[in-house]
């Protein structure tokens, strides 16, 4: 068996993946209505290219790329548009959405489903087939997958890393799709691989996953290559700057980019994606979503129409327990709490988390001990507790001088704070109050 890798600091929290790793993907009935956001990357909304009271027709672009860093908008399924207007979104937010009316006496097939002949298509032909298939990165960014591939003047990609982590707790929709998908994964990875004009790929998936880490090695061809590269259980041991120095014992220096250590990371799910859209025309219109927790009947993994509501999944997968109180959009520690129920899951949703009462009790704070636990945990090399102090004293402008920019937000030091300092959370309204005051700054 192949050395198992890893990076220094991090945490290993409960991974609760028991409820659905062996469950496998169940495709969900289509459902009435879909509310496609016209934001569900980084980067430039779509823009809207129907109108109410048109046809529209399942994997048709409804909405073109607003600018580069931007992707085309597909109709997930066969249906009218009745409407576009602002909807709840995930984020929070009220977003514009195009809302479809569901026709269920279609037979939902593809509006121009076929093969594309990729090994004849040049390095332009195939970035910009990756751009008008909607892709962005399935691990939960959400970012123009187009935008990745294409290699800045003067970079050049050595390696690409296909990220097969899944660190969260809870999630299991990258295994599974690891465990049943594995050929779509390797054809995408060949698909990548000749855009960038890489060396070698590398796989790599944590060993709590070892089903998957022999099915992929089975699989990966004997002339490819690519490497399955097995990397212990930790988090977060999936982020890309973990990742290459686990995998690759490279440092991705402060302030810059994968790119400028030669390296593209991708999602598992991103490259399956891919394979499925050369193989026989499919853009990204569905994702594979762990619906899972202790506040949820029947836990299932499940693969879903982009723009279906949050509320029309939890019925399908038995309702909420009695004891249930917060669902999460992604995974425990980097999750985003939803207030409503008609919400709908977007390209970026990796899982739906419910958590009970009892996950959820309030804790007091008390003061900081010097424990030196935050620091042992930051797997950036961070200092949380000095960070701490200055954001709970509004001293924003001296935590630029302890780089907090750098601060991935990950939530390992605020897991490990035996007193309780919600230290990521101050982290994320510090950076936000910095970059706000930045783009002030570049106006004046």
């Amino acid at each position: 068996m192949s050395e198992v890798k890893t990076f220094r600091h991090g945490i290993h929290p409960p991974e609760h993946k028991e409820l659905t790793a062996s469950r496998p993907i169940e495709r969900i009935k289509f459902p009435d209505q879909v509310v496609l956001p016209l934001s569900q990357h980084i980067g430039a909304p779509s823009r809207p290219v129907v109108k109410a009271g048109d046809k529209v027709f399942r994997g048709q672009v409804i909405a073109e790329a607003g600018g580069f860093v931007s992707v085309p908008l597909h109709s997930s399924v066969t249906g009218t548009v009745v409407g576009i207007e602002k909807r709840h979104h995930p984020n929070g937010s009220l977003a514009e959405c195009i809302v479809i009316e569901v026709d269920h006496t279609s037979a939902q097939t593809l509006y121009d489903g076929h093969e594309l002949d990729w090994e004849n298509m040049d390095t332009a032909q195939l970035l910009e087939a990756v751009r008008q298939g909607g892709f962005v990165g399935l691990g939960g960014a959400a970012f123009p997958t187009h935008v990745k591939l294409a290699v800045p003047e003067g970079k050049r990609a050595q390696w690409l890393l296909l990220n097969g982590c899944e660190c969260e707790p809870y999630l299991t929709s990258d295994h599974r799709i690891m465990l049943e998908w594995a050929d779509s994964i390797i054809l995408g990875v060949k698909i990548m691989s000749r855009i960038l004009g890489t060396e070698k790929a590398f796989i790599a998936v944590e060993n709590n996953k070892w089903d998957a880490i022999k099915l992929l090695r089975d699989r990966i061809p004997a002339d490819m290559p690519c490497e399955l590269v097995p990397l212990e259980t930790k988090y977060p041991q999936g982020a890309e700057k973990m990742l290459i120095t686990a995998v690759l014992k490279q440092e991705v220096p402060s302030g810059k980019l994968p790119i400028d250590v030669h390296v593209v990371v991708q999602n598992v799910g991103t490259a399956a994606g891919i394979g499925d859209y050369f193989a026989f025309g499919q853009p990204l219109i569905e994702r594979v979503v762990t619906v899972t927790g202790p506040g949820i009947v029947r836990p299932t993994t499940l693969l879903a129409p982009t723009g279906m509501s949050l509320a029309k999944i939890i019925e399908y997968c038995g309702g909420l327990t009695d004891d249930a109180r917060e669902i999460l959009f992604g995974g425990p520690m980097m999750g985003t709490p939803q207030q409503f129920m008609d919400v709908p899951i977007l390209k970026g949703t990796s899982g739906i988390v419910v958590l009970t009462e009892g996950q959820l009790q309030e804790r007091r704070e008390y003061p900081c001990i010097r424990c030196s636990a935050c620091l042992d945990a930051c797997p950036v090399y961070l200092n949380p507790s000095a960070l701490g102090a200055l954001a709970r004293s509004a001293k924003y402008d001296d935590m630029l001088n302890y780089h907090i920019m750098d601060c991935m937000e990950c939530g390992s030091c605020s897991y490990v704070c035996p007193s309780n300092i919600p230290l990521v959370q101050r982290f994320r309204v510090a950076k936000g109050l910095l970059r706000e005051k930045q783009a002030r700054e570049k106006v004046t």
